[in-house]
């Protein structure tokens, strides 16, 4: 499949979009599971719309559609991942 996709790209010049993807996925993830955590401290008081919570954590802040889906399609996306 991987092979359909760059069609006629050079591997050498492929991987820099690879590790673009890879980089994006590892953001989200880190983002989703820290935005988890702070939905289920909100009765703490935490505020998971806010970026200094993530930055505190050091992890990106990923405004909401930043990457292409909203927050509704993020669960279906959790979902696919885990098949």
């Amino acid at each position: 499949m991987a092979d359909a996709l760059r069609n006629n790209m050079d591997a050498a010049e492929y991987k820099h979009v690879v590790l673009g993807l890879i980089f994006l996925k590892y953001i989200s993830d880190a983002f989703e599971a820290k935005h988890a955590e702070l939905e289920a401290q909100k009765a703490q008081g935490a505020d998971p719309e806010d970026p200094d919570e993530y930055a505190a954590a050091r992890i990106f802040w990923v405004p909401r559609g930043a990457l292409g889906f909203s927050a509704g399609q993020r669960s279906a996306a959790k979902d696919w991942n885990h098949h």
